[in-house]
C-alpha cells in the first residue's frame, strides 16, 4: 500500500480521492462504510468563509463542491448586501444523499480500496538520520498494514466521550464508538495532545412542528452551484424557517446550569467560540431576550428537522422542556437529543506546512484532529494532505499555497503558526487579501495547480477555458464607446460625454454590467457568473492592484528561506521570547516567521541581517574556487 487514510469523513474522503487520482495505491479505513462522508452535525455545506474553501477545493480537483451540487436542497449566496470579497455560497443538504454520493465516488475511484476495521497504533522506524518514519499501522485485530504514508483524519473520535446531562458514553458521535489506541500511540511517539469539545442540537420530528408560526427562509432563484463543472441547478428547493428563543427558554437553561456539563465541571475542555451552545449564549449574553434559531430539514423527505443554534448537552428532560417553550414547538417531539463530545486533538504547531508531522516522516494529519471545526475546513486539509503525501511518494514538490493565493493557504498557515486555544473556524476576516481571493476567480487562481498534479477533470478544464475566453471578450468590449442609450442607464448628467466607454460607465458604483449588456453583444446572454466577475474586477481594479502589491511584498518575505539547521539562540540581539517561539515552530521562511505571535518586527530585522551575513560568509571570494 502506498497511502493509508484513517477515517472517511470529509477530510478522509478528499485525502483518499486526491492520492488515488495521482496514481498512488490508496486505502481508506473506516469502522462503517455506511458513514462515509456523513454529516453528524449541521446538514449544510458552505457559509461565510467556508464557501470560499469549497470553491477552492473544487478548483483543485476536490469532490465536495460536486457532491453538494448533486445533494443540495436549498442554495443561497450570503452577504450579497456587502462587497464581493465576502460573498459566500451555502447549501442545505440532503445529508443521506450527500453521504451516498460521496461513498459511490470512493467506491468507483481507481486505485482506491475501502477497508472496514479499526486502527490501534502506528509502526515507525528510525532512519539513518535519526528521524522517525511511519512504516505501517496495527489494526484492532492485531494485523499490520504496511504503507509508505499515513493520513489520519479521525475527527472527534480520538479517546472521545459524549455528554448528555450527567450521562457519559464513550463515542465520537451518537451510536459510534471512540478510537482510543491512537491517542496512546501519539503519546508514545512524543506528540503533545490536547482536549477540545464540540456539540450538536436536538433534532425534531417534522410532523410535530407548527411551521405556520415561523418566518420562511427561501433559497435563491436561480440557485448557484458550488462546482465550476456544474453549469446549472435544476432543483426544486425546499424552505427553511427562522425561529427565536424566548425569556422562558432562558429561564429553563439558567435553572438547570448545575446539570450542564460545561458548567458543573464535568467538561473541562474548550468548545468553539463561534458556534456556542445555548447554555453559553444565555450566560454570555444575559441581557438579550432572544436568540435566532434556524429550522433546517435534514433531507428532502427526511422526517427530522435540525435546530441550528440550539446546540446543548443539558439532560434529556430539560431539552424537552426548553424546546416546548419556543412558540410553534409547543407540541414538538425530539427525534434525537443534543449532546456534547470531548475528544483528543494534536495541537497543529507540531505540523509542517505540508500537514506532515515534524516528529514522524510520512505521517500526515487533517481535519478536526488538528484543532479545527467544520466540514469545509476538514475537507480542505484532507485534500492538501492527500496531495502532499502522494507528491512525496512519487518525487514531486509539495503543494504549499500562499496566504495571498487561497483561503486554503490562510487556513494551513494559521494552523501551523498559531497557538490555538479553541477550535479554529475559517472567516473572510482571516484573509488579508480577501478582495483578490473571491469565489468567482478560484479557478484562475488554483486550477493550474490541479493540472500540474493531475487532479483536474476534463469537464472542469473545458468550462474554465470557455469562461476565460468569454470574460476576455467582454473586457475588450468594455473599451468601446458607449452609445447614448447605454449612457442613459446611469441616470446622471452625461452631457458632453459622447466619448465615454462602457468601462467608464461600469466604474460608476450603482451601474451593473447586466444593465449594459443589451448594448454589448459580447456580454449579452453570457453566464451571470462571468458577467459578475468582469464587473467586480472592473469596479475594484484599483483596490485589487493595491492588494497585489501587498501580496508581492509578502511573497518576497516568503521567498527568504530560513535554513533548517539554524539555531535561533545564536542570532545576536534576538529576544528570548522570539528565539523560543521560532525554535518551537521552525518556520521555513521569514514570511512565516513574521506571522508567529510574539515575533516582533525588530526580531525579524535581526534575523534577516543574520541570514545575509551568513550568506556572505559562505559566498566564494573573488577569484576563489
Amino acid at each position: 500500500m502506498d497511502i493509508l487514510v484513517i477515517g472517511a469523513g470529509h477530510a478522509g474522503c478528499e485525502a483518499a480521492l486526491a492520492a488515488a487520482r495521482m496514481g498512488l495505491r490508496t486505502a481508506v479505513v473506516t469502522l462503517r462504510a455506511d458513514r462515509i462522508g456523513f454529516m453528524p452535525c449541521n446538514p449544510a455545506i458552505g457559509g461565510l468563509g467556508k464557501g470560499h474553501l469549497v470553491r477552492e477545493l473544487d478548483a483543485l480537483g476536490g469532490e465536495m463542491g460536486r457532491a453538494i451540487d448533486a445533494a443540495g436542497i436549498q442554495f443561497r449566496l450570503l452577504n450579497r448586501s456587502k462587497g464581493p470579497a465576502v460573498w459566500s455560497p451555502r447549501a442545505q443538504a440532503d445529508k443521506d444523499l450527500y453521504a451516498s454520493i460521496m461513498r459511490r465516488r470512493l467506491e468507483s475511484q481507481p486505485n482506491l480500496t475501502i477497508l472496514s476495521t479499526s486502527i490501534e497504533g502506528l509502526d515507525v522506524e528510525r532512519g539513518t538520520d535519526g528521524r522517525a518514519r511511519v512504516r505501517g499501522v496495527r489494526t484492532v485485530a492485531g494485523d499490520t498494514i504496511d504503507t509508505r504514508a499515513v493520513i489520519i483524519t479521525t475527527g472527534t473520535f480520538l479517546d472521545a466521550t459524549m455528554h448528555c446531562g450527567r450521562d457519559q458514553t464513550a463515542g465520537g458521535r451518537s451510536g459510534e464508538p471512540a478510537t482510543s489506541g491512537l491517542s496512546a500511540s501519539f503519546r508514545a511517539l512524543g506528540f503533545r495532545l490536547g482536549r477540545l469539545k464540540t456539540g450538536t442540537p436536538p433534532r425534531l420530528q417534522r410532523d410535530s412542528i407548527d411551521f405556520t408560526r415561523f418566518e420562511v427562509q427561501l433559497g435563491d432563484e436561480p440557485p448557484r452551484p458550488f462546482s465550476h463543472a456544474t453549469q446549472s441547478l435544476a432543483v426544486e428547493q425546499v424552505p427553511c424557517w427562522i425561529a427565536e428563543t424566548t425569556p422562558e427558554v432562558h429561564e429553563v437553561v439558567l435553572a438547570n446550569l448545575h446539570q450542564a456539563p460545561m458548567y458543573n465541571g464535568q467538561i473541562r475542555s474548550t468548545g468553539p467560540r463561534y458556534c456556542p451552545s445555548i447554555e453559553d449564549k444565555v450566560v454570555r449574553f444575559s441581557t438579550r431576550g432572544s436568540h435566532h434559531l434556524f429550522l433546517e430539514p435534514e433531507g428532502r423527505t427526511s422526517p427530522e428537522i435540525y435546530v441550528n443554534g440550539l446546540s446543548t448537552s443539558l439532560p434529556r428532560d430539560v431539552q424537552h422542556e426548553m424546546v416546548r417553550c419556543i412558540p410553534g414547538l409547543e407540541q414538538a417531539e425530539i427525534a434525537r437529543y443534543g449532546y456534547a463530545v470531548e475528544y483528543d486533538y494534536v495541537p497543529s504547531d507540531q505540523l509542517q506546512d505540508t500537514l506532515e508531522t515534524r516528529a514522524v516522516g510520512g505521517l500526515y494529519l487533517a481535519g478536526q484532529i488538528n484543532g479545527t471545526s467544520g466540514y469545509e475546513e476538514a475537507a480542505a486539509q484532507g485534500l492538501m494532505a492527500g496531495i502532499n503525501a502522494a507528491a512525496s511518494c512519487i518525487g514531486l514538490p509539495p503543494l504549499v499555497l500562499r496566504r495571498s493565493e487561497a483561503y486554503i493557504g490562510v487556513l494551513v498557515d494559521d494552523l501551523v503558526r498559531m497557538e490555538l486555544v479553541e477550535p479554529y473556524r475559517m472567516f473572510t476576516s482571516r484573509a488579508e487579501f480577501r478582495l483578490a481571493l473571491r469565489i468567482d476567480n478560484a479557478a484562475d487562481r488554483l486550477m493550474p495547480h490541479a493540472e500540474r498534479y493531475g487532479l483536474l477533470a476534463n469537464d472542469a478544464r473545458t468550462i474554465r477555458d470557455r469562461d476565460v475566453e468569454e470574460a476576455a471578450r467582454i473586457r475588450r468590449a468594455l473599451g468601446k464607446r458607449a452609445p447614448a442609450a447605454a449612457r442613459a442607464v446611469v441616470e446622471l448628467d452625461m452631457s458632453g460625454a459622447a466619448g465615454v466607454t462602457f468601462e467608464q460607465l461600469l466604474r460608476i458604483p450603482k451601474v451593473r454590467l447586466s444593465e449594459l449588456a443589451a448594448w454589448i453583444p459580447e456580454a449579452d446572454n453570457s453566464r451571470p457568473e462571468v458577467l459578475e466577475r468582469v464587473e467586480v474586477e472592473t469596479k475594484y481594479a484599483g483596490y485589487v492592484r493595491r492588494q497585489e502589491r501587498e501580496a508581492a511584498a509578502m511573497a518576497r518575505l516568503d521567498d527568504k528561506v530560513i535554513p533548517l539547521e539554524l539555531h535561533f539562540d545564536t542570532v545576536a540581539g534576538l529576544s528570548a521570547e522570539a528565539a523560543q517561539k521560532l525554535a518551537a515552530r521552525r518556520p521555513r521562511t521569514i514570511g512565516q516567521a513574521s506571522r508567529i505571535d510574539g515575533v516582533r518586527a525588530a526580531d525579524l530585522s535581526l534575523l534577516v541581517v543574520h541570514l545575509e551575513r551568513n550568506a556572505r560568509s559562505r559566498a566564494p571570494t573573488a577569484g576563489g574556487r
